[in-house]
């Protein structure tokens, strides 16, 4: 075949491809997500936390080398909320210490294990009691998807206040439960000292960064 045959084919190829795949996209077009970050999805009432879809991320400086992180679940809990007033939202999460889930069981059964000889122990203890977050104020900001939420977080018995950097992530219906869904991610840290929680220190970092992923659920 000579040279100039072999090139029209081969145009006529891709000019025909070109020419399908219109029909193609149409024909398998992409699915939605079901959520979506628009606040004007976002309805008026009380929302109970997804338990299985809500994680508390932990991380810690270990020995100065690198951070070790963990994750917390089963958070329950309410959010109240009006689109119209989005500043008198109110949260109040509690979160069990139990389900704290790291790689390595050796190090969960650390965190979780009772003291020595009958003193403290080091980290939480074999029943320790759930933390709790409750919020007391919220400010809007980043043209209504972002929030500072001030609360009060009790923690190993001790109660300090904090301030979470809260992003509005997505809303809709669960495409399963079909039932209003809001997402958000937040973050803040805490001096675990400030709740009585100081062993190893400095070894093991006073600071410890918190992360948190929620789907709250309409009621």
């Amino acid at each position: 075949m000579r040279p100039a045959t072999l090139t029209a084919i081969l145009s006529l190829t891709t000019i025909g491809a070109l020419a399908a795949a219109p029909v193609l996209a149409d024909n398998h077009a992409a699915p939605q997500t079901p959520g979506a970050m628009d606040v004007a999805r976002v309805t008026a009432g009380t929302y109970a936390t997804d338990p299985a879809h809500t994680l508390v991320g932990w991380r810690v400086d270990h020995f100065g080398f690198n951070d070790y992180f963990g994750t917390f679940g089963d958070a329950e809990g309410t959010l109240t909320i009006d689109p119209a007033d989005p500043e008198a939202a109110q949260v109040d999460v509690t979160l069990p210490i139990t389900s704290v889930s790291v790689v390595s069981k050796g190090l969960r059964d650390h965190l979780l294990r009772p003291g020595s000889d009958g003193g403290d122990p080091d980290f939480f203890g074999p029943e320790p009691a759930p933390a709790r977050f409750v919020s007391d104020g919220v400010t809007i900001y980043g043209n209504g998807t972002k929030a500072l939420v001030s609360g009060n977080l009790t923690l190993n018995g001790r109660t300090n206040p904090v301030v979470i950097e809260a992003k509005f992530t997505g809303a809709g219906k669960n495409p399963r439960s079909q039932v209003e869904t809001i997402g958000f991610e937040g973050e803040f840290s805490i001096n675990r000292s400030d709740f009585g929680i100081d062993y190893a220190i400095p070894l093991v970092g006073d600071e410890v960064g918190l992360t948190i992923s929620v789907a709250f659920e309409k009621q």
